[in-house]
């Protein structure tokens, strides 16, 4: 399976504007995001948001699938998930990731539970992607 998204940008890094949308489901059609959206709090997307929200889904599927796995059932997890926003030596980046979860499961003991949350931590999809080697094609238009 492969899901995609898109953006377009027109203009400079601070005063430029672009869009965002989901391409295989569109959850997202043409969102706005600026400089100001993504660093001053202004109206707009925050990319790095969406990638929260994600990692935040994509946990709550990996804690009830494992715990599935040790034969227990989920009924209910509210996980949010915190990236810290700061620079390094090209710019803007991802510093940090926190997640903070909290979740019922009848018959896990603590201990049970943090097993099962550790290991969606480390395998759930968002997080094995964080480490991928990203590759790219790129086409310069005339």
């Amino acid at each position: 399976m492969i899901v995609s998204g898109t953006s377009h940008w027109r203009g400079t890094f601070r005063n430029g504007k672009g869009t965002i949308s989901t391409a295989t489901t569109n959850t997202l059609s043409g969102v706005s995001y600026t400089f100001a959206s993504r660093f001053e709090g202004a109206p707009g997307a925050i990319p790095e948001e969406l990638l929260a929200a994600g990692h935040a889904g994509c946990f709550n599927h990996a804690l009830a699938n494992i715990s599935g796995q040790n034969d227990l059932t989920v009924q209910s997890v509210h996980t949010s998930v915190e990236l810290t926003m700061g620079t390094d030596d090209h710019g803007p980046a991802i510093t940090g990731i926190h997640v903070t979860t909290n979740a019922k499961i009848p018959g896990a003991t603590p201990q049970k539970f943090q097993e099962i949350a550790e290991g969606a931590r480390a395998w759930c999809a968002f997080s094995k992607a964080l480490s991928v080697t990203v590759t790219m094609t790129a086409t310069l238009s005339s």
